[in-house]
């Protein structure tokens, strides 16, 4: 068995680039999506790290950097999906996964288990083996003054 953890964070665009947020592969309302050089999404990219750094293969920028033109917009969906290669083409698969989101607004309840679903079909788990969660910063740092937004996961991995 093996463990990894993940961390991202990203900035909130202004309102007027009408970029969408995606998080986890879903789409949330809100004034604002998250400035990245892909499409922001910081809960698959934290992930996305805690299944390399379990595997001992670096972070996501070593496989998909952002100096690369071809990662522009890029559906982190996709890059999940090759991460997800990686693992089983290792021998490994995914036991569990657990994620919490740190945002004060918008609120992530609504769409949790939006969320866990899209994640389990992009790991090839059942959806039990996936967790999200989230909670506020209590109006602290830069999450609380709604500048951005951080996220974090842990994987358990088995062969």
């Amino acid at each position: 068995m093996r463990i990894g953890h993940g961390y991202d964070a990203h900035r909130f665009c202004e309102p007027s680039d009408n970029r969408p947020l995606v998080l986890g592969g879903v789409h949330i309302p809100h004034d604002r999506g998250l400035l990245a050089h892909s499409d922001g999404d910081a809960l698959i990219h934290a992930l996305c790290d805690a299944i390399l750094g379990a595997l001992a293969l670096g972070d996501i920028g070593r496989h998909f950097p952002d100096t690369d033109a071809a990662y522009k917009n890029a559906d982190s969906a996709i890059l999940l999906e090759r991460v997800v290669s990686l693992m089983t083409d290792r021998g490994w698969s995914i036991a569990n996964a657990d994620m919490t989101i740190l945002a004060q607004a918008p609120k992530m309840a609504p769409h949790i288990l939006a969320m866990r679903t899209r994640l389990a079909q992009l790991l090839t788990v059942d959806v039990d083996a996936v967790n999200v969660k989230a909670s506020t910063t209590e109006g602290m740092g830069f999450v609380g003054r709604g500048e951005g937004l951080e996220t974090y996961a842990v994987v358990l991995l088995g062969r």
